[in-house]
């Protein structure tokens, strides 16, 4: 199984979100990932969903969705062509004499301190999942009481399959 993930612009209307999701339900396919959020045009979101499947459940899953009214367009974003971002926030429990160590480990990724308080951190980081999965085996060593993921979001590279609408 290898994971797969899809751009879909979509009418920004209520209930879009629970017909795709229950799409996916229906069939018995997961979600292992679901971003959502307006474009620059308001009628329309952006949708990116992660799933894992062959290309068969692939295939199968696109021609499912491209039936839904509120799809306008599917994309697969393919590693080299397309740019993914996820963002974490991770909170670490940081003694007096662990905070540097732990601070010099998120300076190393670029990752932001967003709060401080007298027995933990919370780190911010985004980047694609391999920097992420690196950055939270670095702390491993120390105690993470809480990890907050958004989930994958992206998009393909140039403007050659960009949609124009009136």
């Amino acid at each position: 199984m290898e994971q797969t993930v899809l751009s879909m612009l979509v009418d920004n209307t209520f209930g879009v979100l629970s017909r795709v999701a229950g799409l996916f339900s229906r069939r018995g396919y997961n979600i292992e990932s679901l971003t959502v959020g307006v474009t620059a045009d308001p009628r329309f979101s952006r949708m990116t969903v992660v799933v894992n499947g062959d290309e068969v459940i692939i295939e199968q899953i696109e021609n499912q969705l491209r039936k839904l009214v509120d799809v306008i367009d599917i994309k697969k974003l393919v590693d080299k062509e397309s740019v993914s971002r996820e963002l974490i926030l991770l909170k670490v429990r940081a003694q007096a004499e662990d905070r540097q160590a732990i601070i010099a480990v998120a300076n190393i990724f670029r990752a932001n301190i967003v709060d401080v308080a007298p027995d933990s951190l919370i780190i911010e980081l985004t980047g694609n999942q391999s920097k992420l999965e690196a950055f939270i085996g670095l702390l491993s060593g120390y105690e993470i009481l809480e990890l907050a993921r958004t989930g994958i979001t992206g998009l393909s590279r140039g403007s050659k399959d960009v949609r124009y609408f009136d």
